[in-house]
């Protein structure tokens, strides 16, 4: 079987034909996409790295005794309210986030606190850090101008900051951008069927995205398309390689990466085809930084490096282990793990459906089972299928 596709296999536009109804879709990306603005989005690595680092240049961080700090009210700014930290030579302001964070550790209502006035939240907000039983909390300031209050946590809290998961990135990825191995993704051209790894990078087409409480990043090898099998006309089925990954320095996430093998990235950064997909997080607690230097860092270079061969082995266990050879071995197979009667006789008519035949492998059923999860209008019941079809796709490798 071949491990990578050749470039006479590609389009003269340097694409090539991927087949986006098998697998399942991922919208994670997506979602980000959707809800960033254009000043949350970079259009490299170089550029992102650049941001959280002079951000992370600009900050401080220490642990502080909860009756120690004060907090100042302003009369003539009903809205204006700020913290004497122990040592600090001006106010601090908190942010919209850490303000429900302070709130949070001294156990007020922090969307009550925000329709007080200032002299009021703050009169409740005094009264907490006096009688606060954790004692001490542990901030993060940042200096912009005028010195702005970014996190508000306990003092066990493990921070690793956002410069950290970048540099990580770069360490494999360079800029992200060009012919690098690892870049930004292309764009699938839905009228033909043929993804375009080579696209201008662009607001509209990043995936490079950071704001004052997270990072999140996708990158992709997909100048370098992997065949796995055949597809029912005979054309070679094609896959990339992609991760992505997050955080938030602030704690408003957990440390997070998955990577997968996919078969495109559409415009509004859907992923189609996505096979094989792995996740990890790491919560900020006190040895987070720690787990970070020898798990999640470690994992995401051991993918960048790492051979196809394990996945495309694993795809062609799983066409070529044959489970059910009559109606009857299908609804058997099918039923026996959990699958309902109409769920049963809807993945056998798709698999007939999309593949001319009804489904007698592994990767059959598993192609069958995805494609009905993907039609599943609650979350819940997607992801029950699609555990299922990875649980049965593990077991043919």
């Amino acid at each position: 079987m071949n491990m990578q596709v050749l470039d006479a296999r590609r389009e003269a536009s340097g694409g090539y034909k991927v087949d986006v109804t098998r697998g399942e879709r991922v919208g994670r990306v997506s979602s980000e996409w959707f809800s960033r603005p254009d000043d949350e989005r970079f259009l490299s690595l170089g550029d992102l790295g650049r941001a959280v680092r002079d951000r992370s240049e600009r900050s401080r961080t220490r642990v502080v005794a909860t009756d120690l700090i004060h907090v100042e009210a302003n009369r003539s700014d009903g809205e204006r309210l700020a913290l004497i930290l122990p040592g600090a030579e001006a106010p601090v302001v908190p942010t919209h986030w850490s303000f429900g964070q302070l709130a949070a550790q001294v156990g007020a209502p922090a969307t009550y606190l925000r329709q007080l006035p200032a002299v009021l939240a703050g009169i409740n907000l005094q009264y907490g850090l006096g009688t606060h039983r954790g004692e001490q909390i542990k901030t993060l300031e940042t200096d912009d101008g005028r010195v702005e209050l970014r996190a508000v946590t306990g003092p066990d809290y493990g921070r690793i900051y956002d410069h950290e998961l970048v540099e990580a990135v770069q360490r494999i990825a360079g800029n992200g951008t060009g012919d690098t191995r690892w870049k930004i993704p292309g764009v699938l051209d839905w009228s033909t069927g043929i993804y375009n790894p080579r696209v201008d990078v662009t607001r509209d087409t990043t995936t490079l995205y950071a704001s004052d409480r997270d990072v999140f990043l996708f990158l992709v090898d997909d100048l370098n398309p992997i065949e796995a099998g055949r597809l029912p006309d005979g054309s070679p089925d094609l896959f990339f390689r992609g991760f992505y990954c997050w955080n938030s320095e602030v704690g408003a996430k957990t440390l997070g990466m998955a990577s997968f093998y996919l078969r495109a990235v559409c415009q509004n950064r859907n992923l189609w085809g996505v096979e094989d997909f792995e996740e990890i997080t790491i919560r900020h607690s006190k040895y987070a930084a720690s787990r970070f230097a020898q798990e999640a860092a470690p994992a995401l270079m051991n993918f960048a490096n790492s051979s196809p061969r394990p996945f495309v082995e694993g795809i062609r266990a799983a066409r070529e282990r044959i489970v059910a050879k009559t109606d009857e071995d299908r609804s058997d197979f099918l039923r026996r793990r959990g699958f309902s009667k109409g769920e049963t006789a809807k993945i056998i008519e798709t698999v007939l459906a999309e593949e001319g035949h009804p489904p007698t492998s592994i990767f059959d059923f598993v192609q069958g089972i995805t494609a009905v999860a993907r039609d599943k209008p609650h979350q819940d019941a997607r992801l029950d299928m699609e555990a299922k079809a990875k649980k049965l796709l593990d077991r043919a490798a």
